[in-house]
């Protein structure tokens, strides 16, 4: 794989709109999921080893995804369901993505060195925070990190999708589909109070 500057890998994602370049459809990610269970069968004892990103980025996805969607008493972490491969199995799939997601990930470094004096990885958990407090917010006005909060919404919305895409994401979001409704007696009357509407008679 062909290295790339991180000068250059700047300036490409400044050129083009970040967003825009790392939108990924649901049957995507289904397909990406498909290929990382595929890989995990094929070879269940090896570690996963990225085939796109380098190890310095995979382990900045691993601590980003964690800090957008940490553990807790329902399910496990973004890592725990397995996003970082599903993200490195997109790369590979959509290979017009690489360059934004690249880019992205040499922002955030840089933005780490620039704030406090590390690459993020290298941060405290205070530090990795208080950086993502600055770029989170779609609403901020800061043109100076226009980019930088373009491509964490992207990534974002990526990890989302990688996790709720999984066996743990469905659980976690304790989905009550395609069960068998033997009696409709309609909407409860909570829920319609909550909603302000009612049925006509």
């Amino acid at each position: 794989m062909k290295a790339i500057s991180r000068r250059a890998a700047l300036e490409m994602f400044v050129a083009a709109p970040a967003a825009a370049a790392l939108v990924w459809t649901p049957a995507e990610a289904r397909q990406a999921h498909e290929h990382a269970e595929a890989a995990k069968v094929a070879a269940p004892a090896a570690p996963f080893k990225p085939k796109f990103f380098t190890a310095h980025e995979y382990a900045t996805v691993s601590v980003l995804v964690d800090l957008i969607i940490p553990k807790d008493e329902r399910s496990g972490s973004a890592t725990d369901a397995g996003v970082p491969a599903f993200m490195d199995f997109m790369m590979i799939d959509q290979p017009r993505r690489q360059v934004a997601m690249r880019g992205g990930l040499a922002m955030i470094d840089r933005l780490a060195i620039d704030r406090f004096g590390k690459r993020f990885v290298s941060g405290t958990d205070r530090e990795r925070r208080s950086l993502l407090d600055e770029i989170a917010y779609t609403s901020n006005p800061d043109r100076g990190l226009s980019q930088a909060i373009a491509f964490f919404s992207s990534f974002r919305d990526l990890t989302a999708s990688g996790f709720w895409s999984t066996k743990m994401g469905i659980a976690d979001l304790q989905y009550q589909g395609n069960v068998f409704v033997s009696e409709w007696t309609g909407c409860p009357d909570a829920a319609l109070k909550k909603l302000g509407v009612r049925y006509d008679v």
